[in-house]
């Protein structure tokens, strides 16, 4: 099993390592174009071995784009491809319950309504989605696919998902890749409005899934909570414990997936 973490910070790829190295040491440093891989294999409880690679490529969608390219696209022509992509890092939550009327009844029963995610909580998204890619219409935003283009969401695996959020008592819905951070209480209530299940926002996921799928390797995303969708207030904000519970995160993360393959679907083996 070889999976590749991308975060946009070194920062976070430390906090990543840490977690990841709890049982191993760092085996090596290895360039790629644009960036350095930090390289690990923790013993996993069962095998095929487990190597994992973790690269800090920038922020925004973008740079994670381009960096988790280089780094897939160089492991295939060494003809040792990953198996799985993850974006990770931490990033904003919506952490104020939302009405029931946000979410329709018929398609999501209140029990299935996705939960707050809280500060320093982990969230695993089911769902990497685009948020701002499109345009601004007269009727409002449209989504790059409702133009005709492109994509707009990747579906990570779902049994890893599970297994995942149950693994790190996360939070599971979607996460949102933004360009530009939310800053007010209108915009942050508007994302809700046009994405109910949303459950935090990012700057990279969609650019590693993105990457990912050009591909076809399977991608996940795991972040842990710093601060609050919405108003910036930079006073309220918990950047180290989000860190720390990232470290916290991937210590659990990385023997559960020393115990998974995949087929070329995504799917467990």
């Amino acid at each position: 099993m070889r999976v590749l973490i991308v975060t946009a910070v070194p920062a976070e790829r430390d906090a990543v390592v840490r977690g990841v190295g709890a049982t191993a040491p760092e085996l090596a440093e290895l360039p790629v174009p644009g960036g350095m891989l930090h390289r690990l294999s923790p013993a996993p409880p069962a095998r095929p071995p487990l190597t994992v690679d973790v690269l800090a490529a920038g922020v925004g969608p973008a740079a994670a784009a381009a960096g988790s390219s280089a780094a897939l696209t160089a492991a295939a022509v060494a003809r040792t491809p990953y198996d799985l992509a993850v974006s990770a890092g931490i990033g904003g939550g919506f952490t104020t319950a939302r009405p029931a009327a946000t979410t329709p009844a018929a398609t999501t029963p209140a029990a299935a309504r996705p939960a707050t995610a809280r500060l320093g909580s982990v969230v695993v998204a089911d769902a990497i989605v685009a948020a701002d890619l499109g345009a601004e219409t007269p009727d409002g935003f449209a989504a790059v696919t409702d133009l005709g283009f492109g994509t707009v969401e990747h579906l990570p695996p779902a049994p890893l998902v599970a297994a995942v959020a149950e693994a790190t008592d996360a939070v599971r819905g979607t996460v949102l890749t933004v360009s530009t951070v939310t800053g007010s209480a209108e915009r942050a209530a508007e994302l809700l409005r046009r994405h109910p299940c949303a459950v935090a926002e990012a700057m990279e996921g969609f650019g590693v899934a993105e990457a990912a799928a050009a591909q076809s390797v399977p991608a996940l995303e795991v972040r842990t909570v710093s601060n609050a969708v919405g108003p910036r207030d930079r006073a309220a904000w918990r950047i180290g414990e989000a860190l720390e519970a990232l470290t916290g995160a991937f210590a659990t993360i990385a023997p559960l997936l020393g115990t998974w393959t995949f087929d070329p679907e995504g799917t467990r083996q």
